[in-house]
């Protein structure tokens, strides 16, 4: 070996004496932090790529507009109609599905209304056939169609419903007991009507009379000084509700038997919106008797009913 390669060899191991070496934990440190720096710009990197991205997607959809927004969760979703499905009616009441209310019978039993997809509409005249029939054993044959009052008065009342009545028709008859023979003088008579009265207002009719009767305990009739007293007696089960008055008055001198008094009975019926009153007028000075107006009053609401099906 030459004396100047010597020199240089010997030179270098002085320097690399004098030069500290690094500790290797101290070197291991360095590499981790060069390697999270690295990391860290990649991140970088990918979110500004990625921001780009989004910002381009809404310039783009911005050039169509904005897109509709789903509705929040809670907003209800009404159901599509249906072929099958009604509007509701006017009634507070009442779904097609719930009962209707049931009418009381003669019997005072309670018969529920037949059902069905359309609504009856109130009736506007009323037939003949709305009338009832005296049974055979009380028949006389003797009846009119004479116009006249329906109602005895009451103190003058008058009655505010009657503005509501869509039409009235009345008839005079006149009856027998079944023991009286054919031919003879009537033993009674009736004033019966039957009245439409708009939707609602046939039950003011009946409350209204009720006022009445309470408003005129005593009273004198026309062409006659006695003094006829009013009183409500209980009207029992009829159609969907009832009221029954009786007017009093002693006999006139020379008539009936000695304290004896002349009696009337009128029984008023509402079915439905329809009105039917049966006023007992008697003849020449007979007394009526309940059980005759009872049974006649049950054939009379059960014309109604069949009428009114």
């Amino acid at each position: 070996m030459s004396a100047e390669l010597s020199d240089l060899y010997r030179s270098l191991t002085v320097v690399a004496d004098g030069v500290e070496v690094a500790h290797p934990e101290l070197v291991r440190r360095h590499a981790d932090r060069r390697a999270r720096v690295r990391v860290a710009g990649s991140a970088l990197a990918v979110a500004v790529l990625l921001g780009g991205v989004a910002v381009g997607g809404r310039l783009a959809f911005s050039a169509d507009g904005p897109a509709p927004l789903p509705p929040p969760a809670a907003t209800p979703v009404s159901p599509l109609p249906t072929g099958s499905a009604r509007a509701p009616s006017p009634s507070p009441s009442a779904s097609p599905s719930s009962p209707t209310p049931s009418r009381a019978t003669p019997s005072g039993t309670r018969s529920a209304e037949p059902t069905g997809g359309a609504t009856a509409h109130p009736p506007t005249s009323i037939p003949d056939r709305a009338f009832f029939v005296l049974a055979a054993a009380n028949r006389t044959g003797q009846e009119s169609t004479a116009p006249g009052p329906v109602l005895p008065p009451l103190c003058g009342t008058r009655y505010r419903s009657e503005s509501a009545v869509v039409q009235r028709r009345a008839r005079s008859i006149a009856y027998k007991r079944p023991d009286t023979p054919q031919g003879n003088v009537p033993d009674g008579s009736y004033r019966h009507s039957i009245a439409i009265y708009r939707p609602g207002r046939a039950d003011d009719a009946l409350r209204e009379l009720r006022q009445a009767v309470r408003a005129c305990p005593q009273q004198t009739m026309p062409d006659d000084t006695r003094i006829w007293r009013q009183r409500l007696l209980d009207p029992g089960a009829y159609g969907d509700e009832s009221v029954l008055f009786e007017l009093r008055a002693p006999y006139p001198q020379g008539m009936g038997d000695p304290g004896a008094y002349e009696v009337r009975l009128v029984r008023a019926v509402r079915v439905d919106d329809v009105v039917t009153v049966l006023w007992e007028q008697g003849w020449e000075y007979t007394a009526a008797e309940r059980a005759q107006v009872d049974a006649d009053s049950r054939r009379a609401v059960a014309a109604i009913e069949k009428w009114l099906g």
